[in-house]
């Protein structure tokens, strides 16, 4: 490499966090992290990197659009036939990871991953732009393909089929995914590399909040 990767180095000094300025629910601390990195007109900031792990173990990571948010957890969609498909079908445990540089945050997050009902699949799906929507049928995701020709004529042929249609039917290989959260964990960046930490751990019913050294 032409450059020396050891020296790169950012200084965090914009916030601070504490046990006391978190919100005793973590997902309304999440909502208002969230909706200051709207404020901050973060590019993508509903993108999070997914990890899931195969039933051997195996982890695999990528990153997807958060599409909605509730008391339950954290929803999105992609095919259920795709790799991180069958790892959450073998092993339903996940985490997610959100990381917004701009503001010095990230916010890791693990649970059980649940399907949502196919009527809220269909809800979304339909909401979705019509490209989109042929977009799903057309990829047979994760599996190995000849050539992005055949992607592209199958895609024509869906258009075709579809012209006079503004929206399609469900595809039975597609739909949403809910992250039940047992744990959150906010990070500030802080001077020094001594970030704050504040963790929430799931107790029956209730959150319990600990702070982690960095």
């Amino acid at each position: 490499m032409s450059f020396d990767l050891s020296a790169l180095r950012k200084n965090y000094a914009l916030e601070a966090l504490s046990e006391h300025d978190v919100l005793p629910d973590p997902l309304a601390q999440f909502d208002r992290w969230f909706q200051e990195a709207l404020n901050a007109q973060l590019a993508e900031p509903n993108a999070m990197t997914l990890a899931t792990a195969s039933r051997e173990g195996r982890p695999s990571a990528r990153t997807v659009l958060l599409k909605g948010i509730d008391q339950q957890g954290f929803v999105f969609f992609t095919n259920y036939e795709s790799r991180k498909g069958h790892e959450l079908a073998d092993n339903p445990q996940a985490a997610l990871l959100f990381t917004w540089l701009e503001l010095e945050r990230q916010i890791r997050i693990e649970g059980r991953v649940e399907r949502i009902d196919r009527e809220a699949s269909l809800a979304y799906f339909q909401s979705r732009p019509k490209g989109s929507q042929i977009g799903a049928w057309t990829s047979p995701q994760s599996q190995v393909i000849p050539g992005r020709d055949s992607l592209e004529a199958k895609q024509i042929a869906l258009e075709l089929e579809f012209e006079k249609s503004d929206v399609l039917p469900l595809p039975p290989f597609w739909g949403g995914y809910r992250l039940l959260p047992d744990m959150l964990e906010f990070w500030q960046g802080r001077p020094s590399r001594l970030h704050d930490r504040i963790r929430f751990i799931k107790s029956e019913n209730d959150w319990k909040i600990e702070r982690l050294a960095p």
